[in-house]
C-alpha cells in the first residue's frame, strides 16, 4: 500500500498546475491532502473518481481556508470528521478514515506564522490533539497520523538550524512536543528508513528558496509501533511542484 500526504496549498490551484496528470503517473492507494482551501462542491470530483478514488472530505466553515481530504482506492469502513473540539473542527483540520484494522488520520496542523495569537492556538492544538491520538492508538493498533505538522523536529530537518529568531514552527516548545510524540509510540516513517538524510518538504515562495533547496521538513507520516515492521520504503516526491510543499510517501507491506 502506498500512502501519500501532500499540502497542496489550494486544491483547485494544484489541479490547474497538473496534479491530476501527476496522480495518473503514480500508483497511489491513499492520497491525503491538506489545505484544500475549498468546499467539496467547488471541486471537479469526477477527475478523482475517474482515477478510481473514493473521496472523503473535511472542510472549514470559512470558504477558501484550511480543509483536508482523503482519496482512497479502497472504500473506507469508517469515517470520522474532526476530533470533537469545535474551535478546531470549524477550521476543517482532522479527518480519520479506517480501512479494516488500519486507521489513517489526515491532519492539517495550524500555522503560527501570522502572529503570537495563532502560535498560542497552534500550541494548544498540539496539547489537545496528543491525548486524542494516544487514546485512538489504544483502540486502533495500526495507526497512521500524517499531514502538515507545521513543525521542524530535528536540526537535520531545516537548512539553517543555527538561526536565532526562532519563528513559529522552529520553537523549542513545538520541537519538544514532536520529540515527546516520537517517544510515545509513534515513529517518523521517513527517519525509519533515512536516519541521517536531509530532505525538505516545504520551501518559502517569498525567498526563492526551492531552487537553492533552502527548506524545512514539516510534513510527516507517523506510524504506530504495530506498523514499524511494515514500513518498506519512504521518501519525498520533490519533483512535484504543484505547491510550496512536496508530497511525502510511505510504502506499507
Amino acid at each position: 500500500m502506498r500512502i501519500v500526504s501532500y499540502n497542496v496549498n489550494g486544491l483547485r490551484a494544484a489541479i490547474k498546475k497538473g496534479l491530476i496528470d501527476w496522480l495518473k503517473e503514480g500508483k497511489i492507494d491513499v492520497f491525503c491532502v491538506q489545505e484544500t482551501k475549498s468546499h467539496l462542491d467547488q471541486i471537479p470530483v469526477e477527475l478523482f473518481e475517474d482515477l478510481g478514488y473514493h473521496i472523503y472530505w473535511e472542510q472549514a466553515v470559512k470558504k477558501g481556508y484550511s480543509g483536508v481530504a482523503t482519496f482512497s482506492k479502497m472504500k473506507a469502513s469508517k469515517v470520522v470528521n474532526g476530533i470533537g473540539i469545535e474551535k478546531y473542527d470549524v477550521e476543517g483540520r482532522v479527518l480519520r478514515t479506517d480501512f479494516k484494522d488500519l486507521s489513517i488520520v489526515n491532519i492539517y496542523f495550524p500555522s503560527g506564522s501570522s502572529g503570537e495569537e495563532r502560535h498560542k492556538f497552534k500550541v494548544q492544538f498540539l496539547d489537545d490533539l496528543y491525548p486524542e491520538m494516544i487514546a485512538l492508538k489504544k483502540k486502533k493498533k495500526k495507526l497512521v497520523v500524517l499531514g502538515d505538522y507545521n513543525v521542524v523536529h530535528g536540526d537535520l530537518d531545516i537548512h539553517n538550524p543555527t538561526r536565532k529568531d526562532k519563528p513559529s514552527g522552529f520553537r523549542p516548545e513545538e520541537r519538544a512536543w514532536m520529540s515527546h510524540w516520537f517517544d510515545t509510540g509513534f515513529h517518523d516513517a521517513f527517519r525509519l528508513k533515512h536516519p541521517k538524510k536531509q530532505e525538505f518538504s516545504w520551501w518559502s515562495y517569498r525567498t526563492g528558496a526551492r531552487p537553492r533547496n533552502k527548506g524545512w521538513r514539516i510534513d510527516y507520516i507517523s506510524v504506530s509501533d504495530a506498523l514499524v515492521d511494515q514500513v518498506k520504503k519512504s521518501g519525498h516526491f520533490q519533483d512535484a511542484v504543484h505547491s510550496d510543499h512536496c508530497p511525502v510517501w510511505v510504502d506499507l507491506k
